[in-house]
């Protein structure tokens, strides 16, 4: 796997997104939540990932675009790590749920936690 995130990649089906809320479960490692269902693409990718930040908590969006950032590009470097060994099809939605803005740092080892606790949960299956 790439340390890419392309277009492909990217959840986007309003669908797929309530489904994901409705049906999905749920790992968090603060200030991260990871929202996960199984399903199954039209193409040949493994996950599909959204990201999103609370307006309540960040009201300029100035705020929300930069936290937005800082996730995807914790995600895009350590997807491949993590996920090499997935054979299912997964939706991800990872939610910023902190009170403050935060540091590269600090989301980079959240999202570390995260997929870890993903993947334990996944493998008690």
């Amino acid at each position: 796997m790439k340390f890419t995130f392309p277009k492909k990649e990217k959840l986007k089906s309003k669908k797929l997104i309530d489904q994901l809320f409705t049906e999905g479960q749920s790992v968090s490692a603060f200030p991260l939540r990871l929202v996960y269902l199984g399903t199954t693409f039209d193409d040949d990718v493994l996950i599909k990932t959204g990201v999103s930040v609370s307006k309540r908590n960040f009201k300029t969006a100035v705020d929300r675009n930069r936290i937005k950032r800082l996730l995807r590009e914790a995600y895009r470097l350590n997807k491949a790590v993590v996920f090499n060994n997935l054979t299912t099809q997964y939706a991800f939605m990872i939610l910023y749920i902190g009170k403050e803005k935060p540091s590269y740092a600090q989301v980079e080892t959240s999202m570390k936690h995260v997929f870890e606790k993903f993947l334990s949960k996944v493998s008690e299956y």
